[in-house]
């Protein structure tokens, strides 16, 4: 089993950071700090090389690192298949996982819910932001899984398909707009209020768009907001057109306090992947999740 100097060097090589490791941790930055230099002097060797605010590996660092990565698959592997013979035995985990922020809201939770009763010895931190920043925090090693809406073209990055979902165009019963169907050049004379840039939703606006030459810069947007609950919010009290995924808006348009806006010309689809590190695809206990989540969407 990794000693608890072990995990505390595992969670600081995989930030690259003496703060962020604590916080994670929920210990103090002292306390990480002391027990990274008892291995150091356990190891004879530096771990880490200090640039003011900012770490690195040296090579007995890197060396370490990727040993203990490979020691921490093969005890959750034998947890496993422990928990699978003995009923008493249930290990502790932690997982630390990120989703934008459309699935944050209304695709994960019922799976998270339904993961953790099957898995009462799990500990799940979820990490809720929009897609571009959940790839950074991927590559950023501050999560093993995110989970995002389309595919950023990233080499050292495997892209798993889970679902699909419509981006719907939508407005108020204040908008002017009597029509109910649209093509897309409208959109020079209609007000928008999008979402921020590195938003999943707007990147397939904008490719759609692109589709018909047309670009966002040219267009009357009024606002651009942060999160798609923002978004709604605004729209539902404005005279804006705005686009959402569905899956957000499902509520809203069956009350009749959005109304759907359909445009003949434009396809707005989005595909939501599970990302992972290339090298990372098999460990445990993020392949089950992976897994399990795919399994209950496709019931």
């Amino acid at each position: 089993m990794l000693s608890h100097k072990h995990e505390i060097f595992l969670e600081v090589a995989r930030l690259l950071s003496f703060t962020k490791a604590s916080q994670t941790l929920f210990i103090s930055q002292s306390a990480v700090s002391k027990q990274v230099k008892a291995l150091e002097e356990h190891y004879k060797t530096g771990l880490f090389e200090r640039f003011g605010n900012s770490v690195a590996l040296t090579p007995a660092g890197r060396v370490l690192y990727n040993k203990l990565l490979q020691a921490k698959q093969l005890q959750h592997e034998l947890h496993q298949e422990i928990a699978s013979v003995s009923e008493n035995f249930s290990p502790r985990l932690h997982m630390v996982i990120g989703a934008s922020t459309t699935i944050s809201l209304y695709v994960i939770p019922p799976v998270v819910s339904a993961y953790l009763t099957r898995n009462p010895n799990i500990l799940l931190s979820l990490k809720n932001r929009n897609s571009e920043n959940i790839l950074k925090a991927l590559l950023d090693h501050e999560i093993d899984l995110g989970i995002i809406e389309g595919i950023h073209k990233v080499s050292n990055v495997t892209y798993t398909p889970l679902l699909t979902d419509d981006v719907v165009a939508v407005r108020s019963s204040r908008n002017p707009l009597k029509k109910n169907e649209l093509e897309a050049k409208d959109l020079y004379d209609i007000p928008l209020a999008l979402r921020e840039s590195g938003s999943g939703t707007l990147a397939v606006l904008e490719e759609a768009l692109a589709a018909r030459h047309i670009r966002i810069a040219d267009l009357p947007v009024r606002v651009r907001l942060g999160g798609t609950e923002a978004l709604k919010n605004f729209v539902r009290v404005d005279t804006c057109l705005a686009f959402l995924p569905r899956q957000a808006v499902v509520k809203e348009l069956a009350s009749g306090e959005l109304i759907e806006v359909k445009f003949r010309d434009l396809a707005l689809v989005r595909r939501f992947n599970f990302i992972q590190r290339k090298g990372t695809e098999n460990n445990l206990p993020y392949k089950d999740f992976v897994q399990f989540t795919k399994r209950y969407y496709s019931k």
